[in-house]
């Protein structure tokens, strides 16, 4: 047979078969009669063939017969998980808990491991983690100190006359905007109250 014409797809009805499918299709019994070869491969007789195709046929048929029997193993061991309550999602956390597991005890996981816990032990370690502390420390009473005038710099300018007077402007541009009638009520549109001009430029 030409492998690369051939069907390779294990569960195809065509398994083995040519591109023709009949070409050099097999016999009834399976196996590929010899007169169905034009040619024999040098050194083989016809009996040496037939015995061949013959162990062929055989070899296919118990190919065949264990695929039939590991898809019914595998049917009967999807019931016996369903049946038990465990799913594929069970399955996947189990596997990544034992892969984890499996992790944690390798020797690569233990090296880095050790090698981590002396890094945290030596005294550059710890020399750093001290002065970062105390930076953090210190950074955060700077902008407590920080929050601290800030607020006591808005109350003094809130006070001014500065911001007193600015404050009276908002107010005074809220009223002409809104109108008396500002506190909760809704504001009409100006187009609600002003007519659409027959003669505006757009």
């Amino acid at each position: 047979m030409d492998p690369v014409g051939q069907d390779i797809n294990l569960n195809s009805p065509n398994k083995g078969l040519g591109p023709a499918g009949g070409v050099d299709s097999l016999t009834e019994g399976g196996a590929m009669g010899v007169a169905a070869v034009n040619t024999l491969p040098p050194g083989l007789t016809e009996e040496e063939a037939e015995e061949l195709y013959s162990d062929l046929a055989k070899v296919e048929e118990e190919i065949n017969t264990l695929r039939q029997v590991l898809l019914a193993k595998e049917k009967h061991s999807a019931d016996l998980k369903r049946k038990l309550g465990l799913s594929p999602l069970n399955e996947l956390k189990q596997n990544l808990t034992k892969g984890w597991q499996d992790v944690q005890t390798s020797n690569a996981y233990l090296t880095a491991s050790e090698t981590l816990d002396g890094i945290a032990q030596s005294e550059a370690y710890k020399k750093t983690s001290e002065t970062l502390s105390v930076a953090g420390q210190k950074t955060t009473a700077a902008f407590s100190t920080m929050g601290t005038v800030l607020s006591r710099k808005l109350g003094d300018m809130r006070n001014s006359p500065t911001f007193k007077s600015f404050e009276d402007k908002v107010g005074n541009i809220k009223y002409m905007v809104v109108g008396p009638r500002g506190n909760g009520e809704a504001v009409q549109s100006p187009t609600e109250t002003n007519p659409v001009q027959d003669n505006a430029p757009f």
